[in-house]
């Protein structure tokens, strides 16, 4: 189509005019299949995608099918690389906008190459620790971390992840020493803290909470800015250190300069659909908390993340392998 500029002919000028109108505001949007890239099959992003790819579905008219790639930088490579005409969206959680903080092979800018939808999900991390450890709460573990510098060590599920990250935005907020080992997941991480092998974490609260109800972790706080119902009772670590938040977020983009208009039908389809009680209860059941919000609560969200986390990778000098 040419641009929406003016026409010589009058006639062709009004057709124009209708078209280009039509192009913004997303009429006659959608007319087929719509398309959602995320991570690997699994994970939470996944989930996200599909809870949020069927409950769509009807509002739009239209199938809305997901698309798995290899986690990390490719989901966000394919879909900013993908036309903008409203059939393709990425469901990414942080990855998207901390693996070109952590590596240089990105080849896409979060704030360049993205139009934001909304954010969908979140999910807070749990700080827990081994029953041996003497701290029962995040006053007394900063305590015992200042008294033994580098002797306390923290579980990490890769170089980079949600809870490596929760664990170096700790250390340079408290002021603490501690020392993060890596391992090739949740699973693995977990389980080095429940051996012993390693005295504390920051684990998502569905996988941590049952060893904390069997008793074999504790948990001491949450690490999302208010109390969450994912984990009632539990204080949050920013009541011991001020400031301090930490969650996998998870957020519906488009390409950049996808229609002003198709961003917003696309918003206002998610934000209803994870507004019903049923769709809370069936996120919370998954661990998660719905969000939703507006297009620049997400665009927000990742300026403050990229500028908060970009220090501690920075000074850190953390790099992706």
């Amino acid at each position: 189509m040419a641009s929406c500029g003016a026409w010589v002919v009058q006639s062709v000028v009004i057709v124009q005019s209708a078209l280009c109108s039509g192009a913004v505001s997303g009429q006659g949007y959608p007319n087929k299949t719509l398309r959602v890239i995320t991570c690997e099959a699994g994970g939470g992003s996944d989930q996200v995608a599909r809870f949020t790819a069927q409950g769509i579905t009807g509002g739009l008219g239209q199938q809305v099918i997901v698309e798995n790639r290899p986690c990390g930088v490719i989901p966000g490579q394919v879909t900013s690389a993908a036309s903008p005409d409203g059939y393709t969206m990425l469901l990414s959680g942080n990855t998207l906008w901390t693996s070109p903080l952590l590596q240089s092979d990105a080849r896409y800018d979060v704030a360049r190459d993205f139009a934001s939808i909304t954010l969908v999900a979140a999910s807070p991390t749990v700080l827990v620790v081994t029953p041996a450890l003497q701290a029962s709460s995040v006053k007394e573990l900063i305590a015992l971390a200042k008294a033994r510098p580098g002797a306390l060590n923290y579980a990490a599920a890769a170089i980079g992840s949600t809870n490596h990250l929760a664990g170096e935005l700790f250390k340079s907020m408290a002021e603490v020493n501690i020392v993060a080992v890596t391992y090739k997941g949740t699973g693995p991480s977990l389980s080095a803290m429940i051996s012993g092998e390693v005295q504390l974490g920051f684990a998502n609260a569905a996988a941590a909470m049952p060893h904390v109800k069997s008793g074999r972790l504790r948990a001491l706080a949450v690490t999302s800015a208010q109390p969450s119902a994912l984990v009632p009772g539990l204080p949050t670590v920013a009541a011991s250190v001020p400031g301090y938040q930490s969650a996998s977020n998870y957020g519906m983009f488009a390409p950049a300069k996808t229609p002003a208009g198709i961003v917003s039908r696309l918003n206002r389809e998610i934000v209803r659909y994870v507004s019903a009680p049923d769709t809370r209860d069936k996120f919370f059941s998954a661990g998660l908390e719905v969000v939703g919000g507006s297009e620049g609560d997400l665009t927000r969200t990742v300026a403050s993340e990229v500028a908060r986390l970009g220090k501690v990778i920075k000074d850190a000098g953390i790099r992706a392998n």
